[in-house]
């Protein structure tokens, strides 16, 4: 048992779908684990162990932004063991061919947090995937005919920009979408030498202004479910 996480010792497996939303960790575990346990209900933050093609797989919702993620993260990795965290979330576009529904591959992520100021000082630290976990994924979904797009992602600090427009400077230099985890992720998963992914899915645009609702963010993003999984 750790702080915020109530699972005793051998109750999560060594590989983790990480949602920020919980509810979408119960939806997972509920839509495509094998005799799914809950194993956290503290603070609501649901977590859940199950099989998956007869191996065990966990899911963790790790709620919304850096600070929340990595509290998570840090007790999966120390407290439990696990060796590899897959983040399983949602992404608003900054590209006009990256559109709703669209799988992104986070390659790097880019970053408004200021997370890792105070350990590099004066100096830039950039956030990478894991390269094993992201050629498995780039290969399964080509094998499955599942489209994918592979590049720069922005971990924002904030949800609600006060400049609508702010996105386009980021867009020019390619960054592909913005979300609110994987820079963290990255972070404390070189930190700790385990093996991380972000996989996303497009669920609003910034340059169309299209938007999914909550019960789809929640509930069907199969493909990347389907990706993380299979890459476990």
């Amino acid at each position: 048992m750790s702080v915020h996480i109530e699972a005793k010792k051998g109750e999560i497996a060594e590989t983790v779908l990480l949602p920020g939303d919980p509810l979408r960790a119960k939806w997972i575990a509920n839509s495509f684990l094998e005799n799914p346990v809950c194993y956290n209900q503290v603070r609501g933050m649901l977590g859940y162990t199950g099989t998956y093609k007869g191996k065990r797989i966990s899911v963790q919702g790790s709620g919304m932004g850096i600070p929340s993620a990595l509290i998570y993260y840090q007790e999966l990795i120390n407290d439990y063991g696990v060796k590899n965290l897959i983040r399983v979330g949602t992404a608003g576009s900054y590209q006009k061919e990256v559109k709703i529904r669209d799988i992104v591959l986070a390659m790097a992520a880019s970053t408004t947090s200021g997370i890792n100021n105070s350990r590099f000082i004066n100096a830039d630290y950039a956030p990478t995937a894991d390269f094993d976990l992201l050629l498995k994924a780039a290969l399964y979904a080509k094998e499955k005919g599942i489209a994918i797009k592979a590049g720069n992602v922005l971990s924002s600090d904030e949800f609600y920009e006060d400049d609508p427009n702010s996105y386009k400077l980021w867009a020019k230099f390619g960054v592909l979408c913005v979300e609110m985890e994987a820079a963290g992720l990255y972070t404390i998963a070189a930190k700790f030498n385990i093996k991380a992914l972000t996989i996303l899915t497009i669920s609003d645009s910034l340059v169309t202004g299209q938007k999914s609702n909550s019960i789809e963010r929640e509930t069907t993003f199969q493909d990347m479910i389907d990706i993380a999984l299979n890459i476990a």
